[in-house]
């Protein structure tokens, strides 16, 4: 009874992510139509902070009871499954061009983060101040899409053409799409939450060890909003705010998450020895192969994404089998 249990609120984790990343990329879409503001900004941020939403509570919760592997480890395991595993997915179903001046500059506070990571695991532990560096590289972030999206907003209201095809919503239109996107969030949130802890219950029963629960379940698990939002997008041909929405959620994983965690605990996270060496570099390995071609060519191939997802197999194989053993 209680297995038949947990198979039934399995389904109805994916049935609420499903049907709640529809709702929200359907509300994202349109709140980027309406208000002018580019796709990828709009991923960036508003959809960003909303399924990212996951992770955070999973690693404050866990640094605020001293679990400060779980908080390290779920933060930077969601960065390279967010990469090599949904990124890839993305730039397989929609290989394409990327204006260098788009993705630029959220590409290197990205990998400025990760590198920032990396190094706190050398040195063993993320400090205060390292902490503080990168809550100011969140601030830059959000300031900088702050600053596009009002240049984005002011040059649709001086162009006359532009203001034509885009009429003003109606009240009942703004309403329908704030609940839709609201829902939207619940559902993710909610759906994710009940897919990782009933897919560890299942786990369980079948006997798979925590180690490899922790690498794949947990850590996947806390990035299905991304997955479905990009899986939701891939089908709705929405690229720019699939690739904005996992560029966004990646920083603030390192860039807010991360330090929250670390001032919540008050005092430095330590970082483990199989984390420094394995974790935090494959973390960065990710979103170099993912960012750096793209910055010179300018576009998304799927070699990248063939790297990409046969770099994070390796990754998943070697926490499993070596660590885990």
């Amino acid at each position: 009874m209680e297995l038949a249990l947990v198979i039934f609120l399995f389904v109805v984790g994916i049935v609420f992510i499903v049907k709640g990343g529809d709702y929200f990329v359907d509300a994202a879409s349109w709140i980027a139509e309406v208000s002018g503001i580019p796709k990828l900004i709009i991923g960036a941020t508003i959809v960003s902070l909303a399924t990212t939403l996951p992770e955070m509570l999973v690693s404050v919760m866990a640094a605020a009871q001293g679990k400060v592997d779980m908080a390290i480890g779920n933060a930077v395991g969601s960065v390279t499954a967010n990469i090599g595993l949904i990124m890839a997915i993305s730039i397989l179903c929609m290989p394409g061009k990327a204006r260098r001046r788009d993705y630029l500059k959220k590409s290197v506070l990205m990998l400025g983060a990760a590198l920032i990571v990396v190094l706190s695991g050398f040195m063993g532990q993320m400090g205060i101040v390292v902490a503080i560096v990168m809550i100011a590289i969140f601030a830059v972030f959000m300031a900088d899409n702050l600053l596009e999206a009002k240049r984005s907003m002011s040059a649709t209201r001086t162009d006359s053409t532009r203001s034509i095809e885009r009429p003003k919503p109606e009240r009942r239109e703004i309403i329908v799409n704030i609940i839709k996107f609201a829902v939207g969030t619940v559902g993710i949130v909610w759906g994710a939450d009940l897919l990782v802890d009933n897919g560890s219950e299942l786990a369980r029963f079948i006997g798979i060890s925590e180690r490899i629960i922790g690498v794949t379940v947990i850590a996947v698990g806390t990035s299905l909003p991304e997955l479905i939002t990009t899986i939701t997008a891939i089908v709705k041909k929405e690229s720019s705010l699939s690739v904005g929405n996992i560029l966004g959620a990646n920083i603030i994983d390192l860039t807010l998450i991360l330090p929250i965690s670390a001032l919540v605990s008050g005092k430095a996270l330590p970082i483990a020895p199989a984390s420094a060496l394995l974790d935090l570099p494959a973390c960065l390995l990710v979103g170099g192969v993912a960012i750096i071609p793209t910055i010179f060519t300018q576009k998304f191939s799927r070699v990248q994404g063939v790297l990409l997802l046969a770099i994070y197999t390796v990754y998943v194989a070697i926490t499993c089998v070596v660590i885990g053993a």
